[in-house]
């Protein structure tokens, strides 16, 4: 498969949110439509002038197959080492069981070693048992509990 990698660009976003949505926990929290919601266009550009996120996507004869966010974020733990957190992680419904996701988390590790990251981390949802068994299968360990709130505006 001709799979490549970049930096989403802004001609990217109607692509990426549609695959956000498409599936069973992103419908009932994103929402796509012509125009997109303004708060996607707000946070992509927060994201691209952030030298320690990026939005990368997978792509195919150029058109956007597959996306995740990586952020770089500083630790003092670890003797101030570096950590990325992958986010996000999405793949189009045509292109789901060949390999992108397995692609895209292979070219998160690379990037996170290229920054010097310590370590490379990533949460799924309980809702999603099979997402927790793609990440084992590519090395990671659930080995923390992951805690969430959610604050009211």
């Amino acid at each position: 498969m001709d799979l490549r990698f970049r930096c989403a660009a802004p001609a990217d976003l109607p692509a990426i949110v549609k695959m956000l949505c498409d599936d069973p926990l992103g419908a009932t929290r994103e929402r796509f439509s012509e125009p997109l919601p303004e708060s996607y266009t707000k946070a992509f550009k927060a994201i691209a002038a952030d030298p320690n996120n990026e939005l990368i996507v997978a792509t195919r004869q150029s058109v956007p197959i597959g996306v995740m966010q990586i952020t770089f974020i500083p630790y003092l733990t670890f003797q101030g080492q570096w950590r990325a957190m992958v986010e996000g992680v999405r793949v189009h419904e045509s292109h789901r069981g060949k390999g992108v996701g397995r692609r895209l988390i292979q070219e998160a590790v690379c990037r996170a070693e290229e920054k010097g990251c310590r370590l490379i981390q990533l949460t799924t949802d309980k809702k999603r048992p099979g997402a927790l068994r793609f990440y084992e299968s590519l090395g990671f360990i659930a080995s923390h509990e992951g805690l969430k709130m959610h604050l009211n505006r």
